[in-house]
């Protein structure tokens, strides 16, 4: 993912963020570049939602554009001429639980 990419999914407007405070945006796109994106969200976790709220990203209105929907699948329904089978309620016989010991025999 690229810097501005990265910006962009914070919701951060990186243009008046490098505008106005060019030094920290340099910085901090130094430290993106050379770590993994994860790891920069950890390092500076409490840094960035200041510079979310300073630096907005413009919310752009969904509905005032022009959304084409989705067509549904056509889904055609065939009867099969397979019957089923019957549900037998009848339970299966199980084998004994009950452990079977034998005596052993005596001598006396």
């Amino acid at each position: 993912m690229v810097w501005e990419d990265f910006l962009t999914k914070k919701k951060i407007d990186g243009d008046a963020f490098k505008q106005h405070e060019p030094e920290l945006w340099t910085q901090w796109k130094g430290l993106y570049e050379q770590m993994h994106p994860k790891s920069f969200v950890a390092q500076k976790l409490y840094l960035i939602n200041p510079v979310r709220r300073k630096y907005p990203l413009a919310v752009t209105d969904v509905s005032s554009q022009e959304v084409k929907k989705a067509a549904k699948p056509i889904v055609k329904v065939t009867q099969s001429k397979v019957k089923p089978k019957p549900v037998t309620s009848a339970k299966p016989k199980m084998a004994s639980t009950k452990p079977i010991f034998k005596r052993p025999k005596s001598d006396e």
